[in-house]
Formats: structure tokens, sequence, C-alpha cells
């Protein structure tokens, strides 16, 4: 991560994840607690800010249309 955008982008996307993870949690959601796990971690591994939207974007959705 080199640019301004990609390091707000993980910040952004890590504090979303970080309340997905704490919700999952407690109500003991796997989708929803794997998804916060997700988010906080695969911002680190990226270096285009589109990929790391486009799948940030994609694992918010994730608990929304996968429920058990």
């Amino acid at each position: 991560m080199s640019s301004s955008a990609s390091i707000i982008w993980a910040v952004l996307f890590g504090s979303v994840g970080m309340g997905y993870f704490v919700y999952g949690k407690k109500q003991q959601q796997w989708v929803a607690l794997f998804s916060g796990i997700a988010l906080c971690a695969f911002p680190y591994f990226g270096s285009n800010v589109f990929l790391i939207i486009v799948i940030g974007i994609g694992l918010m959705a994730l608990p929304f249309f996968i429920r058990y």
C-alpha cells in the first residue's frame, strides 16, 4: 500500500470489518464474523485501489445475501 487512497480505504473497510466481527460474534452469525475478519485483513495484501474497493464492497454485501 503506497497511496493515501488505499490507506483510507483500508481504514474504512477495517472499521466496517470490526463492526461485522463484533456483531457476528455476539449474534453467532458465522458469515458476518468471517466477513469481518476478511474485511480487516484483505487490504494489506492488495495494492490496486480499484481492486480493494471492489473486494471490500463485495465482502460488505456478503452477509446480506448469505444467511444461516
